[in-house]
């Protein structure tokens, strides 16, 4: 990855911007940036499962679609996909799918994380493109914006002990 830490932990601000966004439309707040070669913002996005009843419209898949647009491919060898929650199974493979260079992640998903915590989609022997993949940048105020969400609109219950979910 040739984008320095710095630089990510900029680009990791714009992502939690964009978070924000998600959750003023009651969507869980991630937000996701894609960096072209020169670490710029190519393109952003946040979760939009409730405001566009999709449940595919998690930030990833619409950054992802957003800078292959941009590009005029859907080979993102060259991007970095910055967010702020670690991607789940659907996002990390669609990651992969489109030869995404590096993946950055703020707060690990204890619970459906698959780069690295649960599962290791990006690192599996099987699949071909194998995008590096950095942890826990800004981790803390990742984790703080999820918590504050999740402790706000769906409250903890007796049947879902210590679950963000």
């Amino acid at each position: 990855m040739g984008i320095n830490r710095e630089a990510l932990a900029t680009a990791m601000g714009e992502a939690l911007r964009c978070a924000r966004e998600a959750g003023k439309n009651a969507d869980v707040p991630v937000g996701a940036v894609m960096l072209d070669r020169d670490g710029a913002i190519a393109a952003r996005s946040y979760n939009r499962r409730e405001q566009e009843g999709d449940p595919l419209s998690h930030a990833e898949i619409e950054v992802i679609r957003a800078a292959a647009a941009v590009n005029g491919s859907w080979n993102l060898a060259e991007f970095t996909l910055v967010v702020t929650l670690e991607p789940c199974p659907m996002c990390a493979g669609a990651a992969v799918s489109a030869h995404v260079g590096s993946i950055v992640f703020g707060a690990w998903d204890p619970k459906m994380g698959a780069c690295g915590s649960v599962w290791d989609i990006p690192r599996d022997p099987h699949i071909g493109a194998h995008p590096q993949v950095t942890g826990g940048i800004r981790e803390e105020e990742c984790s703080r914006l999820l918590n504050s969400f999740f402790e706000q609109h769906r409250p903890r219950s007796r049947h879902h002990p210590g679950s963000p979910c």
